[in-house]
């Protein structure tokens, strides 16, 4: 499968962080989108998108004068064996009891620890990422704090490596969705590597639009690891199929994007509880 990346410069942080999120909105739709400063002291943002199919150039353009930005420059990456790649570099990671690790890391599995066997492969949330680990060290707070959540949902699961980690600390059933075909096919793999199958169910869906997810609300803990648009969008929802003393665990938003994604929640009456950042990217813990 191609890969097209698409990448612009700008001198203003907040265009940077503007631009992002409406590259979400192009169609066909980015795959992923980054804002970061840059480190070669040139005070610059570099915005980039990664695609599946070949961006619209013209659309590209236009944003990139309306934001006053650079011209995008498109690029085709070689086809690679990323997942062998991967496998090569990602070594386990360490987040509160939980050690997520790949099948090659099997013989580092330390013991007394909830161990989670994530394989390398095309959905997000190996662990390594600062949002993934981000959730794992908010669940382990809520843990930590005496908490026992009986019916738990994971949005956008990717992997499913939250629902695994829900499912392994509680005993309890577990939901995940995904807008994603190929993620909710990755997600069944991980469940049933790690012996959950009859315990995590995954099905394909965009956020609560499918009938098991309706049917098993309301829930106590929801997980939505995603991006800024996407989180706000859902907060109705997510507060619509959150029961009374109910956790939201939230990531996939850049540090400067976290007000916002606070403010949508508050106003359907989640209360913010802890906020941590992990690198570039915040996780949020709200309850109603």
């Amino acid at each position: 499968m191609p890969t097209f990346t698409a990448l612009t410069t700008l001198t203003e942080r907040s265009q940077a962080e503007a631009l992002g999120e409406k590259l979400e909105s192009l169609d066909p739709a980015p795959t992923g989108v980054g804002v970061f400063e840059m480190e070669d002291g040139s005070n610059l943002w570099e915005v980039g998108a990664y695609f599946v199919e070949a961006p619209d150039d013209v659309a590209l353009a236009v944003l990139a004068a309306a934001y006053g930005a650079k011209p995008f420059v498109v690029s085709e990456l070689p086809e690679t064996d990323w997942v062998a790649h991967v496998r090569r570099e990602l070594h386990p990671v360490e987040a509160g009891r939980f050690f997520v690790y790949g099948s090659h890391d099997a013989d580092a599995v330390p013991e007394g620890r909830v161990a989670l066997l994530i394989e390398a492969a095309m959905a997000f949330g190996t662990g390594h990422h600062g949002t993934t680990q981000g959730c794992l060290e908010a669940l382990e707070r809520l843990i930590q704090a005496g908490h026992e959540k009986r019916n738990a949902v994971d949005i956008g699961c990717g992997t499913a490596v939250l629902a695994l980690a829900a499912a392994k600390t509680w005993g309890q059933p577990v939901l995940a969705s995904d807008i994603d075909a190929v993620a909710v096919e990755v997600a069944l793999a991980n469940v049933a590597a790690n012996g959950e199958a009859g315990r995590v169910a995954c099905v394909e869906a965009a956020g609560f639009d499918h009938p098991t997810l309706g049917k098993a609300a309301p829930y106590d803990l929801i997980f939505a690891n995603i991006l800024k648009g996407p989180l706000i969008e859902l907060a109705p929802d997510v507060a619509a199929h959150l029961g009374t003393g109910g956790h939201v665990i939230l990531s996939g938003l850049l540090n400067a994007q976290a007000g916002d994604v606070i403010a949508a929640y508050e106003a359907e009456g989640l209360r913010l509880e802890h906020r941590a950042e992990i690198g570039d990217w915040t996780t949020l813990t709200l309850i109603r």
